[in-house]
């Protein structure tokens, strides 16, 4: 049986996430726990994107509404749950993340403001190394020009409506996407992209867990390659890389 509705939801897009969602769900229970509406004003949705594992099962035990995806785009993961969802916030995290305790609150008091459109948490990584530091490096010049960030994801449901949700034709950088068109909507009423402050997610880092603390560098080259001289390498490596990556 559904309680009141809630005010916030956050959705979890899952695959095979058996190891990493567990570690997930203690971090949020702790962030309900001190939110100032109460735990109960927080749903947890567990979108299911065809899990061969315990994903689904482990996030009903923890009390997560589970919705079953069978499109196997991580956008479409996102939308499904973004469906089933009865909060006015909405906010989204992947599965591998770990979330600070007072991350509803400071969403909470970044949308009262009525100064953002959408806004996000940032992240930290749980383990740097020389590799991993110099990858990151690479990424936050595109991050601080283009004035988006990741982690928890978060805006009204209204304006995540009003844009369509994620685009489901994209299997990568959907999330890019949803953030351009969410600032471009907000632009017209005097909102913007909010980067919040203190309230960092922690991301693993089993990409490089699994492919090497260099990976992201090697790559570069045979990737840019690829993006401008052969779409079907880029598809495959799309695939192997995002979709097909065991866990």
């Amino acid at each position: 049986m559904l309680l009141a509705e809630p005010r916030i939801s956050l959705i979890i897009p899952a695959y095979n996430e058996e190891k990493f969602l567990p570690r997930l769900l203690a971090s949020v229970a702790a962030a309900r726990a001190r939110y100032r509406h109460g735990a109960e004003a927080v749903e947890v949705i567990v979108a299911d994107n065809a899990s061969t594992d315990r994903t689904g099962d482990l996030a009903a035990a923890k009390g997560c509404r589970v919705v079953p995806v069978a499109k196997r785009v991580i956008a479409a993961a996102r939308n499904a749950g973004a469906r089933e969802a009865r909060g006015e916030i909405f906010a989204f995290v992947d599965a591998d993340f770990q979330i600070h305790p007072e991350t509803f609150n400071a969403i909470e008091a970044s949308l009262a403001e009525g100064k953002s459109v959408v806004g996000a948490t940032g992240v930290k990584l749980e383990r740097l190394s020389l590799g991993i530091g110099l990858s990151y490096a690479l990424l936050v010049p595109f991050a601080i020009v283009l004035k988006m960030d990741s982690g928890v994801v978060f805006c009204r449901r209204q304006d995540f409506e009003a844009v369509g949700g994620y685009n489901e034709a994209r299997r990568v950088a959907e999330d890019v996407q949803l953030l351009l068109d969410l600032k471009r909507l907000g632009r017209a009423r005097g909102q913007k992209f909010e980067r919040l402050s203190g309230v960092k997610a922690i991301a693993s880092t089993r990409k490089f867990d699994r492919f090497g603390d260099w990976h992201y560098l090697t790559a570069i080259i045979p990737l840019v390659y690829a993006a401008l001289f052969s779409r079907s390498m880029l598809d495959r490596w799309i695939r192997e890389y995002f979709y097909e990556d065991p866990r």
